[in-house]
C-alpha cells in the first residue's frame, strides 16, 4: 500500500493535533479515526506518525 509522503513538519502537525484531541477528552480510538480523516492518511500511518513524535519528544511546547 502506498503511503503519502510528509515532511517532518507535517508529521509533527498530525501529532500535535492527534495530542489536543486526545486531550479534549475525545476516546484514543475515535481521535485517530478523526484526526487521520481530517489529514488524509492511513490510520497505520497514523499509528507510525504516533510512535514517531512520543520517541522524538515532539510534544506542544508550554
Amino acid at each position: 500500500m502506498a503511503t503519502k509522503t510528509l515532511t517532518v513538519k507535517q508529521r509533527q502537525s498530525i501529532f500535535h493535533a492527534l495530542v489536543e484531541t486526545q486531550d479534549k477528552g475525545v476516546a484514543v480510538a475515535d481521535s485517530k479515526k478523526s484526526v487521520a480523516a481530517e489529514f488524509h492518511i492511513s490510520r497505520e500511518q497514523l499509528d507510525l506518525i504516533e510512535k514517531e513524535g512520543l520517541d522524538k519528544d515532539w510534544l506542544p511546547s508550554l
